[in-house]
Order: structure tokens, then sequence, then C-alpha cells
């Protein structure tokens, strides 16, 4: 079974005639094949280079990650990152971006707007496909920026808060449809985000970080993500008393954190 594993991941970053600031500390984690899982915590909590390190973009200073039993070294085609800025080629329209990967890896014209096309028809943009990107609504791009990551067909989805630069309504129909592609992809994915509810909709499994240094502090398994494939009602969701309740509870963690880390 595909399965990410992080095992004692701990990272230092050295200050020049500084001690060196201690991001994370003793990091454990398993993903499992279909797990969605979100992380949530306050600023300064470690997320972003805890992605950085299942992207292969940096290395842990103690402890390591491996991905199907293949420790990770680097950035490999079995991982793609989705980014807040979705950082297209404004110069290429909408199906070369998607397909741009591909040929970066050397696959003929044919082959890779083959595959680009199917996740274009995914993520609902066979209208666009001729279009150029700036021509685009913001959550359009970052429609094309998810396509462009699958057409990889990686192990693993990084998302670094994909959404947090959408309007309200657009943001919560984004949702939907990242939650649709990955059910009919399968894949795992690794989301951050700073909303709760957000998180709590979305995910399979809530990790909540602790700041200075970053470590898991609480997990959650959430079954809300399930419940919107069986009503297909967001909202209804989001309104119950039990996803308020959770809600409530994951704030108050956070805001003690923010608090606790304010006082050192």
């Amino acid at each position: 079974m595909t399965a990410l594993a992080i095992k004692n991941a701990s990272v230092y970053y050295p200050v020049p005639g500084k001690p060196p600031v201690h991001a994370l500390q003793s990091i454990n984690l398993e993903i499992h094949e279909k797990d969605f899982v979100v992380a949530l915590g306050a600023s300064g909590c470690g997320k972003s280079t805890l992605l950085n390190l299942i992207a292969g973009f940096m290395a842990p200073s103690e402890g390591e990650i491996s991905l199907n039993g293949e420790v990770v070294t680097g950035p490999g085609a079995d991982r793609s990152v989705v980014f807040q800025k979705h950082a297209l080629l404004p110069w290429l329209n909408v199906l070369d971006n998607v397909a741009f990967g591909l040929k970066i890896q050397g696959h003929g014209k044919v082959k890779r707007e083959g595959i680009a096309r199917e996740f274009i028809k995914l993520l609902g943009l066979e209208q666009f496909e001729q279009s150029a990107t700036y021509e685009l609504s913001g959550g359009m791009q970052q429609r094309v920026g998810i396509a462009r990551a699958l057409t990889s067909d990686p192990a693993i989805l990084l998302m670094d808060e994909p959404l947090g630069a959408l309007d309200a309504l657009t943001r919560e129909r984004a949702q939907e449809l990242i939650l649709k592609v990955w059910r009919d992809t399968g894949k795992m994915v690794f989301f951050i985000t700073h909303s709760v509810e957000e998180a709590l909709f979305m995910g399979t499994k809530l990790i909540v970080m602790s700041p200075r240094p970053g470590r898991i502090s609480h997990v959650f398994d959430l079954p809300f993500s399930q419940r919107y494939f069986e009503t297909g009602n967001a909202r209804a969701i989001k309104a119950s008393s039990e996803f308020i309740e959770l809600r409530e509870e994951i704030l108050q963690i956070i805001f003690a954190d923010e608090a606790g880390a304010d006082d050192e």
C-alpha cells in the first residue's frame, strides 16, 4: 500500500552568530493511500517546513522521510506541489501549462497533451484549454495549477494554502472541487491551511501543530468529507453542532498555543 512515513524529523535553521532556530521537533506521521491529511496551527508552527521536507526541497536535521519505503533525498515526480500562488507560465495557454511538466520529462506532444486533457476535463476546464492563463479568474488559475500537479501521477499531492488568496464563495466551491478530485484520483493529500473550518471539512485526518519548536500536539480523525460525499450538502455539514463544537475546540487549542508562544 502507498504510504509516506515521517520518523523523528527535526529541523534546525542556522543563524549566523546566534544559536540555531529549532523549527521542527521530533515529527512522527504516517500518511496512507487515500488519506487527506490537513495541517493546522498558529503562525510559526512549521507547517510549510514540514511540507518542504516531504517535497524534498530541504533535508531534516534529524530523522528521515520515506515514500513507499524509499528515503526522500530530494524532489521527485512522485510528489507534486500546489502553492498558494499558482506559478503558471503566462506565455503558455492552459493546455501547455498543464502539459509543461510532461514536456520537461521528455514526453512527446501527443502523449503529453492527451494526459493533460484528462486532467483539464477532471478540473472542468475543457472550454478554456486554449485560453491564456492571465485571462482566467483566480479560482480557475488554481484549477490549472492542480491539473498540472496531477499530470505526473504523483503518489502524494502537497498543497500549501492553495485556496488562501480566493474570495469566500470561490473558496467554498474550490474546496468541494478538490475533494471530488481527491475522491476520483485516490491520491494521498497533505494540505496546509489557516482556516479551521476548511481543515475540518476537507480532511480525513487533522494534525494540529504547536510552535517554537513546531511539533504535532493533537491528531483528529474527521468524518465530514465522507458525509459531504454522502449528502452533497456542504453548508449543512458546516452548520452541524458536531462540526461547530469541534471547530471551537480546535480554535481554543490554537489560541492557547499562540498565547504560550507570546509569553516566551
